[in-house]
């Protein structure tokens, strides 16, 4: 095996494939497209992530729409191949054994990722212990400490036993896998010989760590007790030696320690960035903005269609900017094919009865308040009123609920108190545990995507750029990527909003809903029923101008020359 590794990249969550459940959402999805496009770009880059025996959860959703949740169980050992390094992280006063996981990404020209997933569910550990990478985002405060420090110490022993000792950078994807800036702390302590660590300490390490932020919502920032940091590190010297500079006050706050100990930070949009910089002040915080991978996301029939027309597309995103003189027909039957596989797998799931010759929008998102699930519903009569008079409309939403987001899950049951509500005119459906592979069926195959969480709370937002590789127009909220991505009436259109908090979000949401029922009424929905060619130029731009730019192919490339190797 080749040992030589350039950049280690930490994730809590890592989305390989959607028969591994080692990811929740977009964070990890993102992850899993950045690894990929490094494999295609030949960059020697590790992926470090856990295992989650049990996955985020399977999402069960009644008559109602109430939604409960069960582990997942999946076949580890028919997916990845364990490898024979082991480590062990001290918690508290036990020692706690950690295995690795190999899964290998290969890229197009062959080039090899590796991702090693860590477990704790080995012989020697405690049956608690045995425990702690089985839940992804579970358990309560104690349990996450502990994974987390499994992730960021753990991974980087198991890296070290695995023979990679010369990494060059550490990218912590999120501020979960930040305990890694102590286990750094504490090698250099040792190569120094040096009996205590210090922050000079950190200064030497930040050259070595680059932090991407994704979170402009202050609680989706960890953060733990410094009492319980005590308890759970108690062993770990670099924390209890440089506990008064890293915490903030009564607390450890992981992202605090990621952004201490980075020598490059970046949001993950241009707008991104500058909320970034109102919530931590005082750090040098840039952007790159996200992208996905467009093999990945494209469908069958665009990849079919894209490697006649456009025969370097894979290795070349930009080229997709050809897309523009692809002939008309070429893009619609190639949609067509995906929208067909779209409606027969909703078909099949839901006993839906949906049809493929009838308008659909998509909206697919974690549920949970400020993503606005139900804006599109803000004025269900109007809404109506326009599909009877303009042509009918399909809508499909998914997307979970955390299992502790009681206001999440009511969005749900909201949306099927709606749909269950006869109308001839507006046909509404929900898909049960949204994954991947659905996913990707769902930004291929809708006619026009939605996006509508409350400014400036999307950080970046990629769900609207996998519907741009298949030529699929946007009507989203003007905040994260859609700023850099709308070029109203040629690659979607904007619901243009002004910034309020979430206290004042009934005036934005019900002017917000206006503008989104008359770009409905007037443009959209007109355009695709009664002027066919123009639908299909828009869709067209979306491949051109969004899809060859909003990719992982131009992101990790901004990675390398911006945050790796400068």
């Amino acid at each position: 095996m080749n040992n030589a590794i350039s950049i280690a990249y930490f994730s809590m969550e890592i989305g390989l494939e959607s028969a591994i459940p080692t990811y929740s959402g977009g964070l990890g999805v993102l992850a899993g497209d950045t690894l990929r496009a490094a494999a295609d770009a030949g960059i020697a880059m590790a992926g470090i992530t856990l295992l989650s025996r049990k996955g985020y959860f399977r999402q069960h959703l009644d008559k109602e729409g109430w939604q409960s949740e069960e582990p997942v169980n999946w076949p580890v050992n028919d997916y990845l191949l364990p490898m024979d390094a082991q480590a062990s992280v001290e918690l508290e006063d036990r020692q706690v054994a950690v295995r690795a996981w190999r899964y290998d990404i290969r890229g197009s020209s062959g080039h090899i990722v590796p991702v090693y997933l860590l477990d704790t569910d080995v012989q020697d550990n405690s049956d608690y212990d045995r425990t702690l990478t089985d839940q992804l985002y579970g358990g309560d405060d104690y349990y996450r400490l502990c994974q987390e420090a499994i992730l960021g110490i753990g991974g980087i022993r198991i890296l070290r036993s695995l023979g990679h000792t010369d990494i060059e950078r550490y990218h912590m994807n999120e501020g979960h896998s930040s305990l890694l800036v102590f286990e750094l702390m504490a090698e250099l302590t040792q190569q120094l010989g040096e009996a205590r660590t210090t922050t000079e300490h950190i200064d030497q390490v930040r050259r070595k760590c680059v932090f991407t932020t994704h979170t402009p919502v202050a609680a989706g920032h960890d953060r733990f007790p410094v009492s319980l940091a005590y308890r759970v590190l108690k062993q770990c010297n670099p924390f209890k030696d440089c506990a008064e500079e890293v915490c903030c006050g009564n607390e450890l706050n992981l992202t605090h320690l990621a952004l201490a100990a980075s020598y490059y930070i970046n949001g993950v949009a241009k707008k991104h960035r500058e909320t970034s910089r109102k919530m931590f002040e005082g750090y040098q915080i840039n952007s790159i903005t996200n992208g996905v991978h467009a093999y990945t996301w494209a469908s069958d029939a665009m990849r079919e269609l894209f490697d006649r027309k456009i025969p370097d597309w894979r290795e070349d995103n930009l080229s997709l900017r050809y897309a523009i003189s692809i002939a008309d027909d070429d893009i619609w039957q190639a949609h067509q094919q995906a929208k067909r596989r779209l409606i027969e797998y909703v078909n099949k799931t839901c006993n839906a009865g949906m049809d493929q010759s009838i308008m659909t929008l998509g909206f697919a998102r974690r549920a949970t308040l400020y993503k606005r699930t139900t804006l599109i519903f803000t004025d269900v009569d109007h809404l109506r009123t326009i599909a009877h008079h303009c042509g009918p409309l399909q809508i499909i939403f998914a997307g979970k609920a955390h299992p502790k987001d009681s206001q999440g899950k009511a969005l749900i049951h909201e949306i099927f108190r709606i749909k269950n509500i006869p109308n001839n005119d507006i046909h509404i459906v929900y898909l049960p545990d949204y994954d991947m592979e659905t996913g990707r069926l769902m930004t291929a195959g809708v006619d026009l995507w939605l996006n509508t969480p409350l400014p400036p709370m999307e950080a970046s937002g990629t769900s609207g750029m996998k519907a741009a590789i298949n030529g699929v127009p946007s009507l989203s909220i003007m905040d994260g990527w859609w700023i850099e991505g709308c070029i109203e009436g040629v690659t979607g259109w904007a619901i243009s909003n002004s910034e309020q908090q979430t206290k004042d979000s009934a005036p934005a949401t019900n002017h917000e809903a206006n503008i989104f029922y008359s770009k409905l009424e007037n443009i959209i929905i007109p355009m695709y029923y009664h002027n066919r060619d123009a639908y299909i130029e828009i869709m067209k731009n979306t491949i051109a101008i969004n899809g060859s730019f909003f990719n992982t192919e131009r992101m990790i490339s901004q990675y390398v020359t911006k945050a790796y190797f400068r």
